[in-house]
């Protein structure tokens, strides 16, 4: 186990911290949540290596540096009630943080209710519309939106006229299955 919490260490310090994560407490969260515990047993020696990690059959978790880039654009404050998408991670760290945390494993299933914060940890090809719908008023979305090679990790706000989108980094993370962009003609 030794080895395991010196490897968390060094992912905070050379993974997330060189990215600009300069929010504490999804340091300190991120210190203290062994990953390793979300990744199948096999791939234990996975879990704090700069990867995306499959933890269940088409479910992967973000690299470290991209789930806390995307945690910090969502500015999560305690108190805040948060949806996690096919996210177990990012929803531990989020609880750390003293987010009030419900979670979806299924990326299909419409959420109920509103929420101050959602992430999902796979690539979608678009942020499902029932997902803006959910974003409560001041909420935000975290995402990597991909159709491609490159994603692009995007951070959706509503405001109360409507919700707006910008991008905030790369990202590669696979497309969860069934969230690819459906591509059609026009006439």
């Amino acid at each position: 186990m030794a080895d395991l919490a010196a490897a968390r260490e060094n992912m905070v310090e050379s993974q997330v911290r060189t990215a600009d994560v300069t929010d504490l407490r999804i340091q300190d969260a991120m210190r203290a949540l062994p990953r390793e515990t979300f990744v199948p047993p096999a791939k234990t020696y996975l879990a704090y290596a700069d990867i995306e990690v499959e933890y269940a059959p088409g479910r992967w978790l973000l690299k470290p540096r991209d789930v806390a880039k995307l945690l910090q654009a969502l500015r999560p404050m305690a108190g805040e009630r948060a949806l996690a998408v096919a996210a177990p991670y990012a929803a531990a760290v989020l609880e750390r943080i003293g987010l009030d945390v419900v979670r979806i494993e299924d990326p299909h299933l419409p959420p109920s209710g509103a929420f101050d914060v959602i992430v999902c940890e796979g690539a979608v090809g678009r942020a499902p519309q029932a997902w803006q719908a959910a974003i409560a008023e001041g909420g935000r979305l975290g995402v990597v939106e991909r159709d491609g090679p490159v994603g692009k990790a995007s951070l959706y706000l509503r405001a109360q006229d409507g919700v707006g989108r910008r991008e905030l980094f790369d990202s590669t993370p696979p497309v969860l299955a069934g969230m690819e962009v459906q591509h059609g003609f026009a006439f």
